[in-house]
């Protein structure tokens, strides 16, 4: 079965469960999962049970879709993605949102939790992602392209959706939610950078750095789908503070901005539905 097949087979068996077609998804990154228990009349579907789809070996990752109602949107959450670190190439990174693509959505929220790389920030800051830098060498699109899904050579300008990004900052100010606007830099993982490597994106340019989003949002742009991102600084990189990076630190201060991130995403849905 070819990867178009098994696209539309997962996507079908979604379809069949869900009670409404969702036109907006969510990606949970690492320890900001409390949003998918927010959602309305839920369908909750276990990814181990969705044809040809892969399944998440990462910490704090639920390894669960689920479908519902929120803030007057339709929406699915994933709980959890796929990194490349995991060994995912980048074909299985992208197969979800190829899904979701398949499925009707049409705007993708990104989130993850993120190392502080601009010495300004601080960790349980919300970075509303302006742009990114793609360190690893890797591109989702990579490969024969299909026409019918997007460009072979699509344009990356605006790749964060300009108008989105304008209603996560609205909403982070009528709420009195401290927020950043950032570039967010992608690094294979699953080690952390070294001193040297912080220093040398932060020259680049680089806000906030991470192992995830960047191929997610490459392959949502390219077969037409809005995209948003929003970083959890969970730490300061290193050589930013003189301690080391631990993975518990990470999930401590995504418990602690649960509910500003909460409030963030869905305020920001609600502005969606009323378009």
């Amino acid at each position: 079965m070819d990867n178009k097949k098994n696209i539309q087979a997962a996507a079908d068996y979604i379809r069949s469960k869900v009670k409404e077609i969702p036109e907006t998804a969510l990606i949970l990154g690492s320890g900001l999962g409390v949003l998918a228990e927010e959602v309305q009349e839920p369908v909750h579907i276990p990814y181990k049970d969705i044809p040809h789809f892969p399944v998440s070996t990462a910490p704090g990752h639920a390894g669960v879709c689920t479908a519902g109602s929120l803030q007057g949107q339709e929406v699915i959450v994933m709980g959890g993605r796929f990194h490349y670190y995991e060994g995912y190439d980048m074909a299985t990174i992208a197969f979800p949102i190829r899904v979701m693509k398949s499925l009707g959505v049409k705007t993708l929220i990104l989130t993850n939790a993120a190392g502080g790389v601009n010495e300004q920030y601080q960790p349980g800051d919300l970075m509303i992602i302006t742009d990114h830098i793609n360190m690893t060498g890797r591109n989702p699109l990579r490969g024969p392209n299909d026409e019918q899904l997007g460009p072979r050579f699509p344009d990356m300008s605006t790749l964060y959706n300009p108008e989105l990004r304008r209603m996560l900052q609205e909403v982070a100010e009528e709420h009195d939610i401290n927020y950043q606007n950032g570039v967010y830099a992608w690094m294979t993982g699953p080690s952390f950078e070294t001193p040297a490597e912080i220093r040398m994106l932060r020259t680049l340019g680089a806000d906030a750095i991470g192992m995830s989003t960047v191929p997610e949002a490459i392959t949502a742009h390219h077969c037409g789908i809005k995209v948003a991102g929003v970083s959890c600084i969970s730490n300061m990189a290193a050589g930013v503070l003189d301690q080391p990076i631990t993975e518990e630190e990470v999930f401590e201060v995504a418990k602690l901005v649960r509910e500003r991130f909460s409030t963030l995403i869905r305020r920001t849905l609600e502005k969606m539905a009323k378009g």
